[in-house]
């Protein structure tokens, strides 16, 4: 029996719209026809109650602390799959067979090197520019280069841009860096892994080798794995939005970009570090944590909470156990910042304030001790991520791309201002 859900309008009239079912999750009700069947629009700031879309990638249930991925559970990912299983999962809804994968990173291989002129496009930049800043512009321009992948009608096109950008955007994001440090560009070196080829890029110099450290490999691959996708979120969001127009990929990645570099998304990270550098150490957690709760106070709490989870989030956990193996690894086990970060979580999550608000430590809290022990600055945390998310990006560009319901997004408004009036000849006003 297909259910409905009845509004019931100011002047008594009431009509009818279908309620949609998911595989898991709340019910939607579709209101397309709701403006031509009653000339109102629904006013939702922040989309807080409203499916912007159908998608069959990414699941979170907020309240339950579950984070999906084409089904897979993410806890399970991070344990069995490297970044690049877990790219092919997302682009193609399955995990791939040692065949599939063998090809897949073969493709994503012969795609991480960029044109030569590129490169010199970094020179444009001043050098003390925001890493974040040069990633923008140069995968903006990647559309200046690659002509042969820019018809979105194409499925080779498609194909084409998801293989390129995925390939050299660990590429751009190590020059970005090498370029603000003044080292010389870095080239891929195909014979190693995705994330081993990135942190080489990143830390090698030409006058020396660079060696290969597996557990730091293996902690960057679960932080590109953690931060794959997350659902609809702000920058995937604008990616979509941007996509709906029709504009070409590297475009709308780059969109997504710049959305990823406000502090409220992206930046989470690198706010966090910082709180925990004016904290000081752990005998100053139980002062900080008045100031919290201080209504007076401006004094924030950074890496906990999270819009979406109103439960531990599914990725912390796995990224405190990254944390630990990290810092044993390089000899930081008695890292003054994670000492006081497992004070911090510890006071939060037994505080009955921190308790009633619901406000876990998220992913954030703890990957920027990662990276930062890693050897990576902070001005570089959104920029990684920025790596991660390219896949998901994709993924959600491709997947509304081929939904015969999208359309091009045009969001509509609460109009306050004033109403119609003239024009007063200027010598008449005042």
């Amino acid at each position: 029996m297909e259910k409905k859900a009845t509004l019931t309008l100011p002047d008594g009239k009431k009509i009818d719209f279908p309620v949609l079912s998911g595989s898991i999750g709340p019910d939607v009700v579709d209101i397309r026809a709701l403006y031509g069947q009653t000339g109102a629009f629904t006013y939702d700031p922040g989309f807080m109650s409203t499916a912007s879309c159908n998608s069959t990638i990414t699941y979170i249930d907020g309240d339950k602390g579950v984070l999906l991925y084409r089904g897979y559970p993410i806890e399970q990912l991070a344990v069995h799959c490297d970044f690049l299983e877990v790219c092919f999962l997302l682009l193609y809804g399955e995990l791939p067979t040692q065949k599939e994968k063998d090809e897949f990173v073969g493709m994503v291989t012969n795609h991480t090197m960029l044109h030569e002129q590129i490169n010199r496009f970094f020179t444009g930049f001043r050098r003390d520019a925001h890493p974040m800043a040069t990633m923008v512009g140069v995968v903006g321009a990647l559309s200046a280069f690659y002509h042969d992948s820019l018809d979105i009608n194409d499925p080779r096109h498609r194909e084409v841009a998801a293989f390129r950008l995925i390939a050299k955007m660990p590429t751009i994001t190590a020059m970005a860096y090498k370029y603000n440090t003044g080292q010389p560009f870095m080239y891929p070196q195909n014979n190693l892994s995705y994330s081993a080829n990135f942190m080489r890029m990143m830390f090698g110099t030409p006058c020396e080798e660079y060696r290969i450290n597996d557990v730091l490999v293996r902690a960057l691959d679960r932080i590109f794995i953690l931060h794959a996708d997350h659902e609809q979120n702000a920058s995937t969001s604008t990616v979509r939005l941007s996509g709906s127009s029709g504009a070409n990929p590297f475009a709308c990645i780059a969109a997504g970009i710049a959305c990823l570099w406000g502090p409220a998304h992206g930046g989470a990270n690198e706010a966090c570090l910082q709180m925990l550098e004016q904290i000081g150490d752990a005998s100053k957690v139980g002062e900080f944590i008045k100031q919290v709760k201080d209504k007076n106070s401006h004094v924030r709490l950074m890496g906990f909470g999270h819009r979406v989870y109103k439960n531990y989030d599914p990725r912390a956990k796995l990224m405190r156990e990254t944390c630990h193996e990290v810092l044993n690894e390089l000899g930081l086990a008695n890292d003054r910042l994670f000492e006081l970060a497992i004070a911090l979580e510890k006071i939060a999550l037994e505080d009955d304030y921190f308790v009633e608000r619901k406000l876990y430590p998220n992913v954030d809290f703890y990957s920027g001790i990662v990276q930062r022990a890693i050897g990576i600055p902070t001005s570089m945390f959104t920029c990684i991520f920025a790596l991660a998310r390219t896949v998901g990006w994709i993924a959600q560009w491709k997947e509304m791309i081929v939904d015969p319901d999208q359309k091009i997004g045009r969001p509509r408004q609460l109009y306050q201002g004033k109403t119609q009036r003239d024009v007063t000849p200027i010598g008449k006003r005042g």
